[in-house]
């Protein structure tokens, strides 16, 4: 019902900077919260930082400071970005939203996700 999708991985260089991008469509009646997870080989999927409907932000203590969460309402949209990388930022990173599709319905989704590699 709800389609994540995400641009703006790539290869940068320790200290660069890159900027996340997911677009949510579909037929949504509301968003109430979106975030970023990552995933590196062989480790577990963490949360980066997410915001929520009140606009209330949080962050994994690894990126504090370094990286910024932020939505477009008008374009359904969620963006990290990632300034100071380090090579341990390394992952693939995915989008997560959950909302309403109807007044009474829930719903989560997943984007395919997007890898950002930082080299040393």
């Amino acid at each position: 019902q709800v389609q994540l999708v995400e641009s703006g991985g790539g290869l940068v260089q320790a200290g660069e900077s890159l900027r996340l991008s997911c677009a949510a469509s579909g037929t949504i009646f509301s968003i109430d919260a979106m975030g970023w997870f990552r995933q590196a080989p062989g480790k577990q999927r963490e949360l980066v930082a997410h915001i929520i409907s009140d606009g209330i932000t949080d962050y994994a203590d690894t990126v504090k400071g370094r990286f910024t969460i932020s939505r477009d309402n008008a374009k359904n949209t969620v963006y990290l970005q990632m300034n100071s990388l380090k090579p341990e930022d390394t992952a693939v990173y995915y989008c997560n939203a959950r909302g309403r599709l109807t007044a009474g319905r829930s719903f989560g989704s997943w984007g395919q996700g997007t890898q950002v590699t930082v080299s040393s």
